[in-house]
């Protein structure tokens, strides 16, 4: 699989670059917006990851030229703007999907294979639901039963985790290195404090509990079959 990421901080993108080779993709790195359209148009990728604010073109230039060039390859923007607004933008021109900095290396590797899979044709999914909770990944709010469930940033990310992995069991490792980017520590408790303050607004006031925990193996989000 051949990859192109544009990254105009050259550490990033050399970071990128190491990390995804690591992981057997081919990739070519370039640090301003003229050179990756001129890449974008004239190689044949599987998928672009963009940074958004970059010299010469942004990203979001380079993809409203690589849409009307007929290019269909996947794109991932990659930016440190949060804003409602700036991702729907993005989405709207045609972006597969919608990175924040900073971010877990690890996500963003689960998040290539994920478009790789996928392929460019797929629209991007903008919301999940299980049972009577929805999140909302565009605006990132949840609403269980058409309740509103305040969230911090770290529980929105854990939620989301779950609902994308639905029906899975994720050891704390996993948790630890896609939520938190960090190796997990047995010592430390994190986890389990942050299942159960996620749990006290997901599940507390509700029959229907969705969090569950999978004893010496670890957690998963799914609605129970009815008896």
């Amino acid at each position: 699989m051949k990859l192109l990421v544009a990254e105009d901080e050259p550490k990033t993108g050399i970071y990128l670059q190491q990390g995804l080779a690591e992981a057997s993709f081919n990739v070519d790195l370039v640090m301003t917006g003229t050179d990756a359209l001129q890449h974008a148009l004239t190689e044949p990728y599987d998928l672009l990851i963009l940074d958004v604010m970059m010299p010469g073109l942004n990203g979001w230039e380079v993809l409203r030229m690589v849409r009307a060039a007929g290019k269909d390859v996947p794109v991932l923007f990659l930016t440190a703007r949060d804003g409602v607004e700036d991702r729907v933008k993005g989405l709207e021109l045609g972006a597969d999907d919608y990175l924040v900095k900073p971010f877990a290396f690890s996500e963003l590797l689960a998040r290539v294979r994920t478009l790789l899979r996928r392929g460019g044709s797929s629209p991007t999914q903008a919301s999940m639901k299980v049972s009577d909770l929805e999140v909302d990944l565009l605006k990132r709010r949840a609403i269980r039963a058409g309740k509103r469930i305040d969230l911090t940033a770290k529980e929105f990310s854990l939620l989301e985790l779950l609902m994308r992995r639905r029906g899975e069991v994720l050891p704390k490792s996993l948790i630890a290195s896609q939520v938190w980017d960090m190796n997990f520590d047995s010592d430390t408790n994190v986890i389990e404090v942050a299942i159960r303050r996620l749990r006290a607004k997901i599940d507390d006031e509700f029959d229907l509990k969705l969090i569950q925990t999978i004893r010496g193996m670890g957690y998963m989000l799914d609605a129970p079959e009815p008896d």
